[in-house]
């Protein structure tokens, strides 16, 4: 007997809630992992981790437009659906939810989900406005799936902490669950914007890895002035011609407030442009 090929693909709500709720009504645990799409190791590795702990995995594919800001990437956006799916189909998915703008925000759609606090420094200082379309899109993508288990990169790690955040707040009954960021074997970290970059950027776009690394060195021979370190961060970043910083931070992992001394636990972010590509990694420094 031939085994029917997967992911399911549904684009309405209505067929994804019927979908979820026969799988429900099987005793099944729901996994759920949002994408905007041009999948690669990193999503595969959350659906991957899903199907470790859940008996039946959702995936959506859907650019959200209310993320970004008027001048970013939007239009340009990697949108590779027939090569999504065919991951999808390679790792076991089982539904593949990928709507249209006019499903998820129907004419006359006026709620916004603003979180303060973690949504505030960094990328929130830099993308307004990103977090409150993050923040609205991942409730109402949770409210259409209503999974048992939701799972995130650490790459975005300001954003599983906002999404953490906004589901304690509301008494959201879904556990989120981040997982490690997923490197090229040279140490970049997987993002679906690298694709932008030119074989000479992609090399350029190491430094962002080097200097993390620096950092984490730095702590590791007793470094525990923070603007110490940012200097030698930003000094590694600027051997790189055209590069542009949006930031440099050591911040408390839990807060995001800016660190001056490391005496415990720190997370190292940063965000740069190559060849006008915006690119975010971050990593634990442990003193």
């Amino acid at each position: 007997m031939e085994t029917s090929p997967r992911p399911a693909i549904v684009t309405t709500i209505a067929d994804l809630r019927w979908a979820v709720g026969a799988a429900r009504k099987d005793q099944k645990r729901i996994g759920f992992v949002p994408t905007m799409g041009a999948l690669h190791e990193g999503h595969l590795s959350l659906v991957r981790a899903s199907q470790a702990e859940c008996q039946y995995t959702v995936v959506s594919i859907y650019v959200n437009p209310a993320q970004f800001g008027p001048k970013e990437d939007f239009a340009r956006y990697p949108r590779t659906l027939q090569a999504d799916l065919e991951k999808l189909a390679g790792v076991g998915a089982d539904l593949a939810f990928c709507p249209s703008d006019a499903e998820v925000y129907p004419v006359g759609f006026s709620t916004w989900v603003e979180v303060e606090g973690v949504a505030e420094p960094l990328e929130g200082q830099c993308r307004p406005g990103h977090f409150r379309g993050v923040a609205t899109v991942v409730l109402k993508l949770l409210n259409m799936v209503q999974p048992d288990v939701a799972y995130f990169g650490q790459k975005d790690y300001q954003q599983a902490l906002v999404i953490r955040r906004m589901v304690a707040d509301l008494n959201v009954p879904v556990e989120v669950r981040v997982c490690p960021t997923v490197r090229e074997p040279d140490g970049l970290a997987m993002s679906s914007r690298n694709s932008y970059l030119s074989p000479q950027g992609r090399q350029k776009a190491l430094v962002l890895w080097k200097s993390l690394q620096l950092a984490a060195e730095l702590v590791r021979q007793a470094e525990r002035d923070a603007a110490t370190i940012i200097a030698r961060m930003r000094q590694t970043i600027l051997t790189v011609e055209d590069a542009q910083i949006d930031y440099i931070a050591l911040v408390d992992p839990e807060t995001l407030a800016p660190v001056e001394k490391i005496t415990a636990p720190v997370l190292a972010a940063l965000a740069i442009r190559i060849e006008g590509t915006r690119l975010i990694d971050n990593c634990l420094l442990e003193p």
